[in-house]
């Protein structure tokens, strides 16, 4: 079997592309990917089958050889220094939540917003 790296892939169209250590370029379709992966990162080494698609090549059976390390991961924060973030991010959507009970959103609220996506990333990481 074939082997490469994911070039792209973009999760919403479903679909992008290996670069096969031949140099041959494969289509790559989610539902070839493995099951539970709904996502590969460019760089990540797969082995996979390739058939003849109505535009080339096109993978099928991909396996996941070796991921790619995360960046994000590497620069997230200690878990130890979380927790002071956690909980001052608890009174603050605490303190918001007197103005949503009178059917209004905080006036801090896109402040709150960007709490709430940065803390996510470093859960996410």
């Amino acid at each position: 079997m074939p082997t490469g790296k994911v070039k792209f892939f973009d999760t919403e169209r479903g679909f992008g592309f290996i670069g096969g250590d031949d140099g041959v370029e494969v289509f790559l379709h989610a539902s070839a990917l493995p099951e539970g992966v709904t996502a590969p990162r460019p760089g990540t080494r797969v082995e996979y089958g390739v058939a003849d698609g109505r535009k080339g090549p096109q993978a099928l059976s991909v396996e996941i050889l070796q991921d790619t390390p995360s960046v994000s991961r590497n620069h997230r924060r200690k878990p130890q220094a979380m927790v002071p973030v956690i909980e001052d991010l608890i009174k603050l959507l605490d303190a918001s939540s007197n103005s949503l009970r009178r059917g209004k959103y905080p006036e801090n609220a896109h402040q709150i917003a960007k709490v709430l996506q940065a803390v996510a990333e470093d859960f996410d990481a």
